[in-house]
């Protein structure tokens, strides 16, 4: 069963799903998005569980510059190569940026920026698991899904609340 629950935040509107003991997608409500359940024929309910409550929390909490880590049980589909990058998304610092080449290397493929950015495109648990901290080599905001204006209000947000 899958589970979903949408919340508004002064930087964009969500939608939050997941399974009984799991998060397993942040996206943003109302935008054209590729829907990380296609092909799936899982049952779904519009029903706020334990788990998405807690995200609701955390969620309200890093929106309102409280939280600077998510403590969730996180569950996203995705190839092997995909759960690489965003298992390596998670350990970029709040308020800090790399760039998609310097993402590749760390993961110990180097010539895979176009690959990691594919990756980044398809990261189904959006904010949480921070693709927006990902910018192009020469320091320049390039593509997100929740659009450039939200990646660039996320990223000056988190950098202006790093002190406190």
């Amino acid at each position: 069963m899958r589970y979903v629950t949408y919340m508004k935040t002064d930087f964009c509107d969500l939608l939050l799903a997941g399974d009984e003991s799991s998060l397993t997608e942040v996206s943003f409500a109302g935008r054209e998005m590729k829907s990380f359940t296609a092909g799936r024929r899982e049952e779904e309910t519009e029903e706020e569980t334990p788990v998405l409550a807690r995200a609701r929390r955390q969620l309200e909490e890093y929106f309102a510059g409280e939280r600077k880590a998510f403590e969730l049980p996180l569950s996203a589909r995705g190839t092997p190569f995909q759960k690489r990058v965003w298992d390596e998304l998670l350990k970029i610092p709040y308020g800090e940026t790399i760039t998609y080449g310097e993402l590749a290397a760390r993961i110990g493929n180097p010539k895979a920026g176009r690959a990691v950015g594919m990756a980044n495109h398809h990261n189904p648990i959006s904010i949480i698991v921070p693709c927006h901290r990902v910018i192009g080599a020469r320091g320049k905001l390039v593509g997100y899904g929740g659009g450039l204006d939200l990646k660039e209000r996320l990223l000056a947000f988190e950098k202006g609340n790093r002190g406190n």
